[in-house]
């Protein structure tokens, strides 16, 4: 088991191994990666991170940038945009941000609330006529961060690409039956993730902002923040210079998950103010520079934007207008997360934002973003343990000193030392996890056999230990944590289809999936 950093050789080396036919990313060793001009030269490190994240997690392209205090510091590009034809990546190269379009959507809506035309806890019958009943009531502001309780336009997808609307026809069709499905919940009560918020949006940009609006997108946004190579599309779409998605069997990116494939996206034009704009990492970053500087939205604006909305019960909800919130006691951020491939966090407090854009649908950019903006913030890098949660940083320092074996010791150490020390389950498996994914798979396992013993109620616990056995070929254990899952949670379908897929028989009464 890997402990320290590989060599960019042996990464190398592993990478084409893992991956015949599949060039290692541009930038490697003896070659210098495509960049624009940025103001300053990287941070130590800063590259050889990305190429080692890059080979890693097996991602064909990729860009990056950097914004320091309202100017683009970094800014770079590397690997293939199209394999089989060997087209680099480059500045010019856009990708797919897929659902981080609807950062550009609350932004929009914020620039019609400023305009006078809109209010975000208008209800949406002030805007819109002849919705259901139910439908009627809810705010401007509950469609934004995902608490109206509507029912989903788009259904998951059965195997690749990005679903497929309800009902049986085309978008008119999937309209007409959306609006004769029940609600999920009460609205406000809880959070889900849903499309049709974002149909409901574009309706209403469209209807107060007097043209459609992707085009309102493109004069109110693309324009005014430089964004030269921006647009909306997909699969079906002749984009120029559009990177060519790609995905792994499952959308995993471990060592054991096949042959690279094509991944294909459809945005049917209703949905594209929730998925479905295209553009270069340095677009990205001109957008968060212009959207702090004023020329999108006011400074009060803008901090509505991103203040969390509210649950019925005065709770604060995960989503902001558009941008999910990371919520944490040092270097909070706001964000645009789309397709598992492209992300970009916003560090208010710090002047920073991180914009990774890539061609892999499973790299998931989101999980080590905070690293890059480590190289810019001393106390968030790795060797300090990046943005992991105050508790679980010192529970890190505690196994690094003692032992990784050494899990339970450790939480009773630092409970004595501080009596309202307190571990979350959650916390604990997104690290577990995340270590093995980087290759860390004696430590990530330690760290997700811990959370089992500490919260061994929990049918999730074992469920990720399992998942995290399985993709490092340890079928046995990973049946028997499956098991102990199921005798935790029986209505844990995942744990069902997984020891059917490891070929392991299912206990009679187990609820099947539907």
């Amino acid at each position: 088991m890997r402990t320290l950093p590989l060599l960019f050789s042996a990464l190398m080396t592993l990478w084409q191994m893992s991956a015949p036919g599949l060039p290692p990313p541009a930038g490697g060793a003896g070659s210098t990666p495509t960049t624009t001009q940025a103001a300053t030269r990287p941070p130590a490190g800063l590259e050889d991170y990305l190429r080692e994240k890059m080979a890693r997690r097996r991602i064909p392209g990729m860009q990056v940038a950097v914004i320091r205090d309202g100017r683009i510091v970094f800014s770079g590009s590397y690997g293939k945009a199209n394999l089989q034809d060997d087209i680099a990546v480059t500045p010019d190269t856009v990708f797919s941000i897929n659902s981080a379009t609807k950062t550009f959507t609350g932004v929009a809506i914020l620039q019609l609330v400023e305009a006078g035309k809109l209010a975000l806890d208008a209800p949406v019958s002030r805007y819109l006529a002849g919705l259901p009943q139910a439908w009627q009531p809810i705010t401007i502001r509950q469609l934004l961060n995902h608490t109206s309780g509507l029912p989903d336009i788009l259904l998951p997808p059965r195997a690749q690409g990005t679903g497929s609307l309800v009902g049986d026809g085309g978008e008119d069709a999937a309209w007409e039956k959306v609006q004769t499905l029940p609600m999920d919940f009460p609205t406000g009560t809880a959070y889900r993730y849903n499309q049709t918020n974002y149909v409901l949006l574009g309706r209403i940009i469209d209807s107060l902002g007097g043209m459609p609006f992707t085009r309102f997108i493109r004069e109110r946004q693309f324009a005014p923040a430089g964004m030269r190579h921006a647009g909306f599309g997909d699969s079906r779409d002749v984009t120029p210079h559009r990177a060519q998605p790609y995905r792994y069997p499952g959308g995993a990116t471990t060592l054991a998950t096949g042959e690279l494939q094509h991944a294909f996206d459809e945005f049917p034009l209703m949905l594209r103010t929730g998925a479905g704009i295209n553009a270069s990492a340095d677009d990205v970053a001109n957008w968060i520079i212009a959207l702090q500087d004023g020329r999108l939205l006011k400074r009060e604006s803008l901090r509505e934007l991103w203040a969390p909305g509210r649950f019925n019960d005065g709770r604060a909800t995960s989503w902001a207008s558009g941008w999910p919130r990371i919520d944490r006691e040092e270097h909070p951020a706001v964000a645009g997360i789309g397709g598992r491939r492209s992300a970009f966090f916003v560090y208010p407090r710090d002047r920073l934002a991180v914009v990774v854009l890539t061609n892999l649908a499973g790299a998931n950019p989101e999980e080590f973003i905070d690293e890059i903006a480590g190289f810019y913030l001393p106390d968030f890098s790795v060797a300090n343990g990046g943005a992991l949660p105050r508790a679980v940083k010192a529970l890190r320092r505690g196994l690094i000193t003692r032992g990784w074996d050494q899990g339970l010791a450790v939480v009773a150490d630092l409970k004595r030392q501080d009596p309202a020390f307190e571990l979350r389950e959650d916390e604990l498996n997104v690290w577990g996890y995340r270590l093995v994914q980087d290759g860390q798979t004696k430590e990530g396992l330690a760290v997700l056999e811990l959370n089992t013993e500490l919260f061994p109620a929990s049918g999730n616990t074992f469920d990720t230990l399992a998942e995290a056995q399985a993709m490092t070929g340890d079928r046995e254990a990973a049946i028997r944590n499956y098991r102990l899952s199921l005798e935790r949670d029986p209505g844990n379908r995942n744990a069902v289809d997984q020891l059917r897929a490891l070929g392991a028989p299912v206990a009679s009464g187990t609820p099947a999936r539907h």
